[in-house]
């Protein structure tokens, strides 16, 4: 699933009609740490089923977030993302096999981490009318 379907997907649930790039972005990371927390409960339930589904849909979506860098730009910033991203979809994959929700939980912060950093550049970029 590319990035622009994902984002179809987020906006069907949260009744979004049109954001801007940064909100797009942060829409995927709360996306991704929505399915993880839903992945949780399941497996609580022990519906494995729908906890393979809720992850791999979160690997899906940080798959987006790697298709947004843009290592040009970006440079070493970029470069740290895409490590990153590229260690939580592994996490993911191993805590899916696992069933393990501390490996959910480390991937479930190290996105919060990331989308609040976001946030703040959205804001401050706002507040300095650059979008």
């Amino acid at each position: 699933m590319n990035a622009v379907s994902q984002y179809q997907a987020v906006n069907n649930q949260t009744s979004i009609v049109d954001a801007d790039r940064h909100k797009l972005i942060q829409l995927l990371y709360d996306g991704a740490i929505e399915r993880i927390s839903m992945a949780k409960a399941q497996i609580a339930a022990k519906n494995f089923e729908g906890k393979n589904r809720l992850i791999n849909k979160a690997i899906e979506i940080i798959g987006g977030l790697r298709n947004f860098l843009d290592k040009d730009k970006g440079g070493e910033l970029a470069d740290n993302l895409d490590a990153l991203y590229d260690y939580m979809e592994r996490r993911l994959f191993e805590a899916n096999l696992k069933n393990d929700v501390s490996m959910l939980d480390e991937v479930a912060g190290h996105l919060r981490q990331v989308r609040d950093a976001w946030v703040a550049i959205r804001e401050e970029a706002m507040e300095q009318g650059l979008i």
